[in-house]
């Protein structure tokens, strides 16, 4: 699992050393590591020899690691610059980097575009202007050079520790922010790089241990990712002596007789990811759909048999089908059995949801949540701010439910009502497509029914994520999220990456499946 965290964290886990004066190896192993990420960059499209590097440099150690950084490169043939950005700069870096023979520019009111046109004109840019330490943006000549420099779009460009402008615990970009096609951040991960609109500015992540990763591991994560080996580990695989009932039993409320391709997506894709059975509730017209693409699903009368999880609201459209979801949902809320409530049925949630009842919208879909959530006088939430501010707004939903909450995007966050938050991007743009999140909610809504009864086992995959039981909701929703992601991918490969449909991601759902859990297989001790 891949642990990310506070920018406050990550200083307070640098702080014993700096007190003993050992900021200075830090800052070597900084350095090095920032060095050799570039030199990696750089031989994958030249030489490394008469290249050219030039160091955007602030006042900060951010501009210390950057200045250190250049002079190795200098020093292994490649021609470099720094620009200046602060009349003092870190001093011991600066001297390092002159005596490697690099050239220094100074940016001063009224020569940021010069300066940019020139930069533009080098194989790489670091940008070391603002750290983990810095409050709000940049300003004055600063932010024009970035400005000037986005618009000029550099060949390479690669991010000390983070994008300047990006807050490092929540994301939020204090434009202008120069998009970086690499990121190298040390001693640990921080939570502004995965999770949006941060992590579409930061490209590749690559991390650099520099000696603190010890003190960050006694640490509470402020963001969790799922890998691969996790996911396997996760991922539910019939037994031997297995049977349809066992194997997680899925209640579907979708679609409508308008939008019956909806309960068509769910239902198949619920399939598609292991549920031993599908029982669907809807209109005749869509359950004629429904079953002409999954003969294996059952339709079945508004009372049906027993089942192990709902999914309830993908399409779902008219009274007669909201008031099956109203029916479905109390049902559930009295048996106590795990919920996914997307789209439609949004509106139909109880004045407090348990933590197993996940709730699945876009940001837009979230921010009507939370208006319908505000007090009267309080300033109503848009899409606007949930896009800026997803991280926070997650939480919000969370914590006000009591639900479990997936925020899907192209970094799909996953919010346990204790602030406990995994965060998954494997999807694509293409992605972005009618039916797409339907697919999303039949393979959580199978998982779920899967995986309910060993949700509650303490010696489960679940406990080796050294999660709560309550907060291993949010770890299947964000299995889901990634098994989605990873799908899309897939699919989108076979043509050579190009557009997908949602059909289209739903039939790489298998195969996305067995391949996690062969990995597993072969990595288990």
């Amino acid at each position: 699992m891949i642990s990310a965290f506070t920018g406050q964290q990550i200083r307070d886990a640098e702080q014993p050393y700096l007190d003993a004066g050992g900021g200075a190896v830090l800052m070597q192993r900084a350095a090095y590591g920032l060095a050799q990420a570039v030199a990696r960059e750089v031989r994958t499209r030249r030489r490394l020899a008469g290249a050219s590097v030039t160091v955007l440099a602030g006042k900060g150690n951010n501009g210390g690691d950057g200045l250190f950084a250049a002079a190795l490169l200098a020093r292994r043939g490649m021609r470099t610059t720094a620009v200046l950005a602060a009349a003092e700069v870190h001093p011991e870096a600066l001297a390092a980097f002159k005596a490697a023979g690099g050239r220094t520019l100074y940016l001063e009111p009224g020569n940021a575009e010069e300066l940019a046109v020139v930069c533009a004109g080098n194989d790489v840019i670091i940008d070391a202007l603002l750290g983990t330490g810095a409050r709000g943006g940049l300003r004055g000549p600063s932010a024009e050079l970035i400005a000037s420099l986005q618009e000029l779009r550099p060949p390479l460009v690669v991010a000390c520790d983070l994008p300047s402008g990006l807050d490092a615990t929540t994301g939020e970009v204090h434009w202008p922010v120069l998009d970086a096609d690499v990121t190298v951040t040390f001693g640990g991960v921080k939570a502004g790089l995965m999770t949006d609109p941060g992590e579409g500015c930061s490209g590749v992540v690559h991390l650099v241990q520099i000696g603190i990763e010890d003190s960050l591991a006694s640490q509470e994560p402020e963001l969790r990712r799922l890998t691969s080996q996790d996911l396997g580990a996760v991922l539910p695989a019939p037994g031997r002596r297995a049977h349809k009932y066992s194997r997680g039993v899925l209640g579907v409320v979708a679609g409508s007789a308008r939008f019956g391709g909806a309960a068509v997506l769910a239902v198949h894709a619920a399939a598609q990811a292991g549920a031993g059975m599908v029982r669907y509730l809807g209109p005749r017209a869509a359950a004629d759909l429904v079953l002409a693409r999954t003969p294996e699903a059952l339709w079945e009368s508004d009372e049906p048999g027993r089942v192990q999880a709902w999914l309830l609201g993908p399409g779902v459209d008219g009274e007669e089908q909201l008031e099956r979801a109203k029916s479905a949902a109390a049902a559930a809320l009295t048996a106590g059995v795990p919920v996914v409530v997307d789209a439609g049925a949004l509106s139909l949630l109880p004045e407090r949801c348990p933590p197993h009842w996940i709730l699945t919208p876009h940001a837009g879909e979230l921010a009507t949540l939370l208006g319908s959530l505000t007090s009267t006088g309080e300033v109503a939430v848009t899409r606007e701010d949930v896009e800026s501010r997803p991280l926070h707004f997650v939480r919000q939903a969370a914590e006000q439910t009591g639900a479990t909450v997936l925020l899907k995007g192209a970094t799909t966050l996953v919010a346990s009502p204790s602030g406990v938050v995994f965060s998954q991007a494997e999807g694509i743009a293409w992605m972005a497509t009618a039916g797409s999140g339907d697919v999303l909610g039949g393979v959580l809504g199978a998982l779920l029914a899967q995986c309910a009864d060993s949700i509650t086992d303490d010696d489960g995959a679940y406990a080796a994520l050294g999660l709560d039981v309550d907060d291993r909701w949010a770890a299947v929703a964000a299995v889901a999220a990634s098994v989605h992601g990873r799908a899309g991918a897939a699919a989108s490969a076979l043509l050579h990456g190009g557009p997908i449909t949602a059909s289209a991601i739903m039939a790489a759902v298998p195969s996305v499946l067995g391949s996690l859990s062969a990995e597993c297989d072969r990595t288990r001790p």
